[in-house]
């Protein structure tokens, strides 16, 4: 069954954004991380040919200046005829200078007899204690493709520095393959980023449309069809979330039939003494009838006007104790209680030709508001004189049983049929409707009696034979503690 709220648009005000906040923020975040680990992977890279080139240009600088520092005297002409037989020196620039920095040789011919005092020359010229016999200095750039490594190593005779060796290269071939690695790696970042944002979305929607299957439930809840259930599929928490709203709209649709079905029968037991009284006065109204039998009339409509005082009473009292005021409960014993309400009840007892036998000697204190034990032991006894038989006997007896203090009410009355008995907590059940009536009975008093019973932590249970009684059987937990009898 399908129902159309009224609010249909604005079941879901805010969800779609929500949705859309969570999809785009776990898009972010990877693509944050991604970046983060692109920029990473490309200077790991960059690292690794900086260290490379590093080791190279370094090392073909100290194999030119340990062939250049065997010459005993350092000119253009000597240095030249030691650089031409270093074929093996594949650079962009190669230069060789004196120890003041004036070029001896300079492979593109620009600077040979002027001073090139380069900052990586001068570096590796300069003396000090941390580097007695100067440094070895190594840059390297890389822009647009192409990679820049300048080096420069002292030329050491004897100890002294005496000049220096300068080269230059220009890699495009290093550079290119640091850029296709960089355009590799953002295109994979690119397209891990289009796969989480799909599977973003995917899931985002599939979830959505989970979450709407149970927001949709909900309207068709709110509009009272309690029959209605979600299906969730799958084994997650939305699942969970499925099952505990299914046994939600259980509960709420067994206390809708409970509900419905309590109205009924109160109206139903309402109905029938205020339609007695109502015969009942317009037959006096409408006959003319002696005194002696308008009196017996006058009497009939007294009876059935306290039968539907005491019903609306239990009701009152079924009401009260489903949704009790909050008081403070208190230690005490329950057998003077049970004295109480066997004063109390000894005249009806008497006139049903009922006996009462207390055996009260094993009493242990409970915590329970005292109204309410009066209230359990009053229709528990009061039911035991009402349905018990003429001569019968009614046995209160208290008792303990490991940690729990033990009510026990059985009667020798007429007994309870057993497929009467899962039903005779229920409001307004009665085993023999006929005699209830007659008795005064409203099929509330056990009703009640549960719902206080459990309110205090308490369990009831009943037993019965046909023919030969009933037995009900209240347990409390016991609270051992010193307390007043009286």
């Amino acid at each position: 069954m399908a129902i159309i709220s009224a609010s249909k648009k604005t079941g879901f005000r805010g969800y779609g954004n929500t949705q859309f906040r969570y999809a785009m923020t776990y898009v972010v975040i990877t693509l944050v991380v991604l970046i983060f680990l692109n920029i990473y992977c490309s200077g790991v890279s960059q690292k690794l040919f900086y260290q490379s080139k590093e080791a190279s240009m370094i090392e073909k600088c100290l194999l030119a200046s340990d062939e250049i520092s065997t010459l005993e005297v350092l000119n253009s002409s000597t240095v030249t005829g030691i650089v031409n037989q270093l074929e093996s020196l594949k650079v962009t620039r190669l230069v060789v200078t004196d120890h003041t920095g004036a070029a001896l040789y300079d492979s593109s011919g620009a600077s040979v007899g002027t001073y090139v005092l380069l900052p990586e020359i001068l570096q590796a010229l300069t003396v000090s204690k941390q580097a007695p016999e100067g440094s070895n200095v190594f840059t390297w750039t890389y822009h647009d493709g192409i990679t820049d490594s300048r080096a420069a190593t002292p030329i050491v005779y004897y100890g002294t520095v005496v000049g220096c060796v300068y080269m230059t290269e220009y890699d495009t071939t290093q550079g290119a393959l640091i850029k296709s690695l960089q355009q590799t790696l953002f295109r994979i970042t690119l397209m891990l980023e289009i796969i989480v944002a799909a599977f973003s979305v995917a899931f985002s929607n599939a979830f959505s449309r989970r979450m709407n299957r149970i927001m949709a439930s909900m309207r068709i809840i709110r509009e009272g069809d309690y029959s209605h259930k979600v299906d969730m599929g799958g084994s997650d928490e939305l699942t969970v979330l499925g099952e505990e709203f299914n046994d939600l709209t259980e509960r709420l649709q067994t206390s809708e039939r409970k509900r419905s079905q309590f109205v009924s029968d109160a109206s139903h037991e309402l109905k029938t003494p205020l339609a007695s009284i109502k015969l009942l006065t317009d037959s006096i109204l409408q006959n003319n009838m002696d005194m002696d039998t308008v009196k017996e009339f006058v009497e009939d409509i007294g009876n059935e006007a306290d039968r539907l005082n005491r019903m609306t009473a239990k009701l009152l009292s079924l009401a009260r104790a489903e949704n009790p005021q909050p008081q403070e409960s208190e230690i005490i014993y329950m057998a003077p209680t049970v004295q109480r309400v066997a004063k109390m009840l000894r005249t009806n007892a008497s006139w049903s030709g009922v006996t009462f036998c207390l055996e009260l000697e094993e009493d242990t204190p409970v915590l329970i508001l005292e109204d309410d034990l009066y209230q359990i032991v009053f229709n528990l006894m009061e039911n035991g004189i009402k349905y018990n038989l003429p001569g019968g006997t009614l046995t209160v007896h208290l008792g303990r049983q490991e940690d729990n203090a033990v009510l026990t009410v059985s009667d020798t009355g007429m007994g309870i049929p057993e497929e009467a008995l899962n039903h005779i907590f229920e409001r307004f059940y009665r085993v023999d409707k006929a005699r209830s009536r007659k008795s005064g009975g409203s099929g509330l008093g056990l009703a009640i009696v549960r719902t206080i019973v459990r309110r205090n932590r308490g369990e009831i249970s009943v037993s019965s034979t046909v023919g030969k009684g009933t037995v009900f059987t209240v347990t409390f937990p016991a609270f051992d503690t010193e307390v007043d009898k009286s």
